[in-house]
């Protein structure tokens, strides 16, 4: 195995191209940006469903989000905005604080009413009655960490991406967390993506 001097490479006018990248026993460099904060996340109440048609008790958790982005290429007119992407996780995390999260497409849940003020449900067969501002219905089928990581991401997307340069992120990451040590991570690729 050779050595690269590093200073050289780092000198010899080929435009961020290393010498050990020139000569192909390096591979090009992959660029991943991620956001991370104590101020991404939301506090709220859902029940899981399981197979069977049982659930959990209406119970909380305060659920932690973070978000990584594989970037195609790190270049000037490539940039991602942190501070968009910031407020785009943020705003999310707004949207689902303090509210009971319920998955729409359920084969176990049924929308009995929804009068604007308030939402009628049955789940597992047991009926509710709630302020429907307390009601986030999401398009999933349940609301597992794993589906909620998944509905995150996806509203991320909608959000964010169409402010990104074109081709510029291969992958989006979203981990949602619901106690320490506990959690999901999906990961999907932009429409358009490379």
């Amino acid at each position: 195995m050779r050595a690269v001097n590093r200073t050289a490479a780092a000198h010899n006018g080929s435009h961020g191209v290393s010498a050990a990248q020139d000569s192909g026993k390096v591979s090009p460099m992959a660029t991943r940006i991620f956001v991370r904060k104590d101020t991404f996340k939301f506090s709220c109440a859902h029940m899981t469903v399981f197979p069977d048609g049982s659930k959990e008790r209406l119970h909380g958790h305060n659920y932690f989000v973070s978000v990584a982005l594989d970037l195609a290429d790190a270049s000037l007119d490539q940039l991602i905005d942190f501070g968009s992407l910031k407020a785009a996780i943020a705003a999310l995390c707004g949207e689902w604080k303090e509210r009971l999260l319920l998955a729409a497409h359920n084969p176990h849940f049924e929308l009995l009413r929804d009068s604007g003020n308030e939402i009628e449900f049955r789940l597992c067969g047991q009926r509710y009655v709630l302020p429907a501002a307390d009601v986030l219905l999401l398009p999933t089928d349940n609301t597992t960490v794993e589906r909620l990581a998944e509905c995150f991401c996806e509203r991320l997307l909608a959000a964010a991406a169409p402010g990104w340069p074109a081709g510029a992120v291969t992958a989006v990451e979203v981990t949602v967390t619901e106690s320490p040590g506990q959690g999901a991570t999906v990961r999907q690729s932009p429409i358009g993506a490379p």
